[in-house]
């Protein structure tokens, strides 16, 4: 990918990708947007929030080279969506069945927070996807920013807008048509603050991938 459209985006990955941290000094950074990778015929389709600064980052793959990416990644594996429990760099051997991840900016954004004009920037990206994967039938949004951008990604794709707009709450479901029947199934992001204090646990992640795979078939 080779978008411009967010100056401050692109000079943060840039600087990161020079600076690095300390123990990556030795490793060359992505330091670029990152694409969505995984099965190209997947029902089941993972949308994050960003790339990590110096996870996918530096890695180019998402969630691959930090803890969210552990924990996501070991979860994926548990409910047979996975060949291994680890992601570490793009030629690790990790292959996903029935699971495309993307997520709602292609760039790491300082703080991990993107502005509401970035996200609106990198939202076709997400589109395109979405046209793109014509057997992606369930959607796993990681996080609020996630879940909304999801619906409206649905939505560019010729959802109604929907009323009362669905509210996000892990575990949370909800069904949009567009030409096809898509099941939303909001998950808490696998971020350190959330796993550390338990809000988010092996177990919990478990069962939304379980329903997810249930719901694929």
């Amino acid at each position: 990918m080779a978008c411009e459209k967010c100056p401050r985006l692109r000079a943060y990955c840039a600087n990161i990708a020079q600076e690095k941290r300390r123990a990556f000094r030795d490793q060359t950074y992505w330091g670029r947007p990152v694409p969505g990778w995984g099965d190209p015929n997947a029902r089941i389709l993972i949308v994050g929030l960003a790339p990590a600064a110096h996870g996918a980052n530096r890695t180019g793959r998402m969630f691959t080279g930090d803890r969210s990416g552990s924990f996501l990644y070991s979860a994926l594996y548990r409910t047979g969506l996975a060949n291994q429990p680890t992601s570490v760099s793009r030629d690790d051997g990790l292959k996903l069945t029935d699971v495309y991840i993307t997520a709602a900016t292609r760039c790491a954004p300082p703080d991990n927070k993107p502005t509401p004009g970035e996200l609106h920037n990198c939202r076709p990206y997400l589109v395109e996807e979405l046209r793109l994967l014509q057997r992606a039938r369930v959607i796993v949004p990681l996080g609020r920013i996630a879940f909304d951008n999801s619906l409206r990604a649905l939505e560019a794709v010729g959802a109604s807008v929907l009323s009362p707009r669905p509210r996000f709450a892990h575990g949370a479901t909800c069904r949009v048509e567009t030409c096809h029947v898509h099941t939303l199934i909001a998950s808490y992001h696998p971020s350190r603050r959330n796993t550390q204090t338990g809000l988010l646990t092996p177990v919990m992640f478990d069962r939304i991938f379980q329903h997810a795979r249930a719901l694929a078939r």
